[in-house]
């Protein structure tokens, strides 16, 4: 819901989410091929801002078009899920110490304790997909405190492909207690202003997550998804 003087999405953007939310609730699954008339029906709009949209999620990994063919839905494989892992965790690992050597303050660091916070609730509350949604906001806000907007710009175009390998695998995993108390090392260390601390927890934390994710996902054989 827009907010008084909020700008109105587009129609391109609204096909966006729209699509991207049909990909990772599976209406949209992998592999299936779908003409760009039959998604703009879907969606009720023209066939311009659904081929709008298609060229920006070809560019995030989440499905390919093909000329007089329409689009194909993307799986996941656990050698792309590697692949990503590998990415982000330089990424984020360079954006945690650049965060810690800005020192922000306790204002500046309000979202990211904030998020701390709500990954705990959920825990105690054994509520996994409020976790993942507040790991998500722990992971973009660190992101933002590294000053990076290539970087941030960077990490935006692979987090799709985790947030829906993360929706098959969740309540496979562990039960994230450990991912809880290494977000909050690595704020700690924001906060105290030890940019190495900060990169190799984060680091470690994010190779860890990694090596759980392309595990399971060749495990339950699930690069379908």
């Amino acid at each position: 819901m827009t907010q008084p003087g909020d700008k109105p999405l587009s129609n391109t953007q609204r096909a966006v989410c729209a699509l991207r939310q049909m990909i990772f609730d599976g209406t949209l699954a992998a592999g299936s091929d779908h003409l760009e008339s039959e998604l703009a029906d879907r969606l009720g709009m023209s066939r311009t801002p659904v081929r709008e949209a298609a060229l920006m999620l070809e560019g995030q990994g989440l499905l390919e078009l093909r000329p007089r063919k329409g689009v194909r839905i993307l799986p996941v494989s656990p050698a792309d899920m590697r692949e990503i892992y590998d990415i982000l965790t330089e990424l984020e690992s360079l954006a945690a110490r650049r965060a810690a050597e800005r020192r922000p303050d306790d204002a500046e660091l309000a979202r990211l304790a904030q998020a701390l916070s709500d990954m705990d609730t959920a825990l105690d509350r054994n509520d996994l997909e409020a976790w993942a949604e507040a790991d998500d906001r722990f992971h973009l806000e660190l992101v933002r405190l590294g000053g990076n907007a290539r970087l941030s710009a960077m990490v935006m175009l692979m987090s799709d492909q985790v947030r829906r390998a993360r929706a098959v695998t969740l309540f496979m995993r562990p039960n994230p207690v450990q991912s809880n108390a290494d977000h909050r090392r690595v704020y700690q260390a924001i906060r105290a202003g030890h940019p190495c601390l900060a990169g190799d927890i984060h680091h470690q934390h994010r190779r860890t997550a990694g090596d759980m994710m392309v595990a399971l996902l060749e495990r339950y054989r699930l690069n379908h998804i």
